[in-house]
């Protein structure tokens, strides 16, 4: 998977119509929501605002008054096939008068975001897993050791019955973290992941 480093944009004109595509990082829906009304509201005269979006396992692919599946979706399409995440995808097009028929928007909408990502400078995205660990007191320095070795970020410690540690790692660190962790502890640890709310 890849993200991007910054914003890009581009312009393409077919026929009268202007089409304004860009690529950009964001972290979730609601930053994509909140850049798409920022976007609306600095082209007030535009036809149309449609959107894709790819963040964090979600997707949306949005129309605006374009006819169905001729916008939102051929453009999330490309993120798609860029394997790209954590990004959003915006055309702004201003109607210059002449209809493209579905075909030809399917085209306009992919080709203005196609263009953006080839001016794009992607970056490898590290997919992190957040996990809740449950273990004996005696192991707690053993697990923190093994968590700074796979580069991973102790969140919170807690101490009842036993030990509560919340971690993050990088997705392949925490299935060694849990591996090795059941083999120290000699299979005395439950695990869960948590619910990340990023």
């Amino acid at each position: 998977m890849y993200g991007l480093t910054h914003p890009v944009s581009c312009t393409l004109e077919i026929r009268k119509s202007r089409f304004i595509g860009c690529v950009e990082p964001v972290s979730d829906r609601a930053a994509a929501q909140q850049r798409v009304a920022e976007l609306r509201a600095q082209h007030p005269d535009a036809a149309h605002v449609c959107w894709a979006l790819l963040a964090g396992g979600h997707s949306a692919a949005v129309d605006d008054g374009e006819p169905s599946g001729t916008a939102g979706r051929p453009m999330l399409e490309v993120l798609r096939h860029q394997q790209l995440d954590g990004v959003l995808a915006t055309v702004v097009r201003y109607f210059g008068g002449t209809k493209l028929g579905a075909g030809g928007l399917v085209r306009a909408y992919t080709e203005a975001i196609a263009q953006a990502l080839q001016q794009a400078d992607l970056i490898p995205v590290q997919r992190m897993r957040t996990l809740h660990c449950q273990l004996p007191f005696a192991q707690e320095s053993t697990a923190r050791r093994l968590l700074d070795q796979l580069g991973g970020e102790l969140l919170t410690v807690s101490h009842s019955d036993g030990v509560q540690l919340d971690v993050r790692l990088e997705e392949k660190a925490a299935e060694d973290f849990l591996q090795q962790l059941q083999t120290t502890c000699r299979g005395d640890v439950s695990w869960q992941d948590a619910v990340d709310e990023d």
